[in-house]
């Protein structure tokens, strides 16, 4: 039987998961959510199961309102300054199932500028 298009998005993303659980070797996970409309990133400690620092374009500050790539961008830079005063540097990029491109890959860029490595 046949996978709908959200079953598959949902494997893949667990399928990502698993992967970058046994090549973290101790690191946090930036994790990315991307709807329609809004676009949030989470650093997550998995090993406690906590959030350690979050961003999202709801917030409302200057340049990260919105469902564009310059609003990804935003997120990408506040995460990791957020990141930064809590004092974590490495992380392991969590795209959940999103193809690295558009938003997705703004965000990314944007905090690997602004200091985080992954």
């Amino acid at each position: 039987m046949a996978l709908s298009l959200q079953q598959q998005a949902k494997r893949r993303a667990e399928r990502n998961r698993r992967r970058l659980k046994s090549v973290a070797n101790g690191r946090l996970r930036l994790s990315v959510f991307r709807s329609d409309k809004n676009i949030s990133a989470q650093i997550i400690d998995d090993a406690q199961g906590v959030t350690v620092v979050a961003a999202s374009s709801l917030e409302g500050g200057k340049g990260s309102k919105g469902s564009d790539v310059a609003a990804a961008a935003a997120i990408g830079k506040l995460i990791a300054e957020r990141a930064k005063e809590k004092g974590v540097s490495d992380v392991v990029f969590d795209r959940g199932g999103y193809i690295y491109h558009g938003r997705v890959k703004a965000l990314a860029e944007a905090a690997r500028e602004a200091g985080l490595n992954f």
